[in-house]
């Protein structure tokens, strides 16, 4: 669960890590309280959206006077602001967050991700701060620092001094760097991240150290254990479809081509959608039902994939184990028979009661095309487009 610049700081300030004075608004007017509250210009005017690169896009202002924050806030607020991780469509700014401006007298970069091949964290620095750490990692990696912490054991004082030295910090910097480190380190495991991104750090003229800005993602398997971080979900910037199939339980991930697939199983639905590649068509969506789906979850399942305009067929790849056949095929029909489904559908099942759901599918009167297996039923579904 990806959660936006301003919450992320609110988590910072709970947490001990120094970020620049500021609130958030939601208004022209709300935007130049904030600012006027905030004892001086410059101040910062950001648009608050899940996308990186918004400086860029024109989201992120600097304004010298009153007149200027309004000016600007005018402008955000309500744009459609496109960046390199927005795609084209963009992403409308309903929020702004307006904040002090700060004396910078150097730019880094600090994150903490997991580390799955170490089944650990690892923290990431660069003196290349406020660029986009892509680039530095392709062009220049030898400027990015690795640490890696064995979760069981925790952060230590060896962690803090090795990545303050990579980055070339004063001395006088050092022991902030370290307490700001360690309280991200606190943060990161207490809520479950699964990324925590601070670019750029700052370095003062008066060697203070600060979050000029601030990215969090939370482990959406884990927030059963946090439902206070659940008020931080903004629907509004999700996929509208990605949301609707988490009502229901549903793994669903939008993409841009036009072959809706229903699987079950992880490993299977990306073994469905490579094959679907190779046969020359473009997967529309990654679908896993679960294992232990229902029928009324496959219903909702097909719903979702065919409110989707781009979908032009639909794969239904099925191994019955937990999920039997039968279950699944009645599951279909109900489906197929309420959406008035007019799009090709290519179904392959194997596994538990496999006669008995074929049989449901046949004696069902839709207009379903058989696949013998899986390479059949890309072939199928790439000729039926």
């Amino acid at each position: 669960m990806k959660i936006h610049e301003y919450q992320a700081k609110e988590l910072f300030r709970t947490f001990g890590v120094p970020v620049p004075d500021g609130d958030v608004a939601f208004s022209v007017d709300g935007a130049v309280d904030v600012a006027k509250g905030l004892g001086g210009y410059p101040v910062v005017v950001k648009a608050q959206i899940h996308a990186g690169g918004r400086g860029k896009g024109g989201g992120v202002k600097l304004a010298a006077s009153e007149a200027e924050a309004r000016a600007f806030a005018d402008e955000i607020l309500g744009m459609t602001l496109v960046t390199h991780q927005t795609g084209p469509e963009g992403r409308l700014v309903n929020t702004l967050l307006v904040e002090a401006g700060q004396e910078i007298a150097k730019e880094l970069y600090l994150s903490l991700l997991v580390d799955r091949a170490t089944a650990g964290i690892v923290i990431m620095a660069s003196r290349e701060g406020g660029m986009d750490i892509e680039e530095v990692a392709a062009t220049t990696p030898e400027k990015i620092i690795k640490v890696r912490v064995d979760p069981l054991t925790g952060i230590q004082g060896y962690h803090l001094r090795e990545v303050g030295f990579g980055l070339g910090l004063p001395e006088a910097a050092l022991k902030p760097f370290s307490v700001l480190l360690k309280n991200l380190y606190t943060l990161f495991v207490t809520n479950d991240c699964s990324l925590l991104e601070i670019n750029p750090l700052i370095l003062t003229r008066d060697d203070r150290v600060m979050a000029l800005d601030a990215k969090v993602d939370i482990d959406s398997n884990a927030l059963f254990r946090h439902k206070d971080l659940l008020a931080l979900r903004d629907l509004d910037e999700e996929d509208p479809l990605e949301v609707e199939a988490s009502k229901f339980n549903l793994n669903y991930i939008n993409l841009d081509g036009n072959v809706g697939n229903i699987v079950n199983g992880a490993g299977l639905a990306m073994a469905t959608m490579d094959i679907i590649k190779n046969a020359g068509a473009e997967p529309a969506n990654f679908m896993d039902v679960g294992g232990g789906a229902t029928s009324e979850m496959v219903e909702n399942a097909f719903r979702i994939i065919l409110m989707d305009e781009k979908v032009k067929a639909v794969l239904i790849n099925i191994f019955g184990g937990i999920l039997r056949c039968d279950v699944f095929s009645q599951g279909v029909v109900s489906a197929a028979k309420k959406t008035g489904i007019r799009i090709p559908v290519v179904v392959r099942m194997e596994g538990t009661n496999v006669e008995e759901g074929k049989n449901i599918l046949a004696e069902s009167g839709l207009n379903l095309i058989n696949a013998v297996d899986l390479k059949d039923a890309a072939a199928k579904v790439a000729a039926a487009i």
